[in-house]
């Protein structure tokens, strides 16, 4: 628990092992806000604008790897309670945290610091995360948080909408791909995971990172970043940031949608840096492919003239890789590649 950085943060300077080398520190330059992300008016889907919203999504996941929804038919009180109910966790007393901290690996739910390799990483992240499952929910509740004591229910109404609203979209990917209704269901998009990060303010976010330059392993990540602004994309040569928007989510391709589109959609390389001032909460909502699901290019997907570029695996496969490589955005799909 002594590791959490909420734990110790207050009132000290930036510990050296905290401090990236210099060439993967965000350093002091104004990273422009991009508002070229686009946004799309989920609402639209539902009429006659549906065909336009398809392709907007489309090209969306082709140049950026990145959108954001706004009109998303997720409540927006219930993700104003489900908000509060994580910063109210992070705030509670450190003997009611202590149940659910772990560096079991191993451990489904599960509260910890840095990242899963805090023992042996060179550079320690400035974050503090809670992670579990969502799937199937009726089973996963009984691991999770019982304090703040609104926790699960609120946690699971906010779930069952965030499987609704990604599952809408990938239906809406499938569309525009030519792939047929109901492509993404089942053991693609089988398996369930939250992920809450909380950024306390730091001494120096000219040093450090809140999570380094990585893209996402999973189908794809449905993220509510608040209202403090802390997400930037990698996109042509440089790193731009993520306006958060009011009750907005933010929409990103993970691996395996890049892998079973042959690169016709893009799974873009992204960072969370800190500030100063005040504390940030972020929650992923991660979809993903269940352990045993073979992953590979869908053959309707690959043009006459193109080859498959990755061989089949099992997602439980990419993910062992991945972790070893702890994310390494330029290595870890190198193992599944074919090379004409």
């Amino acid at each position: 628990m002594e590791k959490l950085v909420s734990s110790w943060f207050s009132n000290k300077t930036l510990p050296q092992s905290y401090i990236f080398p210099p060439e993967a520190r965000p350093g002091n330059h104004v990273i422009p806000r991009c508002n070229t992300i686009p946004v799309v008016d989920l609402s639209k889907a539902l009429a006659h604008d549906r065909i336009f919203i398809v392709q907007q999504i489309l090209k969306a996941s082709q140049e950026f790897g990145f959108f954001q929804v706004v009109n998303h038919g997720v409540p927006e009180n219930l993700v104003t309670d489900t908000m509060n109910v994580f910063k109210e966790f992070f705030e509670l007393p450190a003997e009611d945290k202590a149940g659910i901290y772990s560096e079991d690996l191993k451990r489904p739910c599960r509260l910890y610091t840095s990242s899963s390799n805090y023992d042996h990483e060179n550079v320690h992240l400035w974050r503090d995360n809670l992670r579990h499952p969502c799937h199937p929910l009726e089973d996963c509740i009984k691991i999770w948080p019982q304090k703040p004591t609104r926790y699960r229910e609120i946690v699971a109404t906010y779930s069952i909408e965030a499987k609704k609203l990604g599952l809408r979209i990938l239906e809406l990917l499938s569309e525009g791909l030519g792939l047929g209704s109901g492509f993404f269901g089942d053991k693609l998009s089988e398996s369930l995971l939250l992920s809450v990060n909380h950024y306390p303010p730091c001494p120096d976010p000219s040093l450090t990172l809140g999570v380094s330059r990585h893209c996402d392993p999973n189908l794809l990540t449905i993220l509510h970043q608040g209202d403090v602004y802390g997400l930037q994309v990698f996109k042509d040569g440089e790193w731009i940031g993520v306006e958060p928007l009011h009750n907005a989510f933010v929409v990103n391709i993970g691996h395996q949608l890049q892998i079973i589109s042959n690169n016709k959609l893009k799974s873009a390389e992204h960072r969370a840096v800190t500030n100063s001032r005040v504390a940030r909460t972020t929650v992923a909502f991660f979809i993903n492919p269940s352990d045993d699901c073979v992953i590979e290019p869908d053959k309707s997907l690959i043009d006459t003239d193109e080859s498959p570029a990755y061989k089949p695996f099992q997602f439980k496969e990419f993910l062992l890789n991945y972790s070893s490589l702890m994310g390494n955005p330029e290595k870890c799909l190198e193992p599944f590649e074919i090379h004409a």
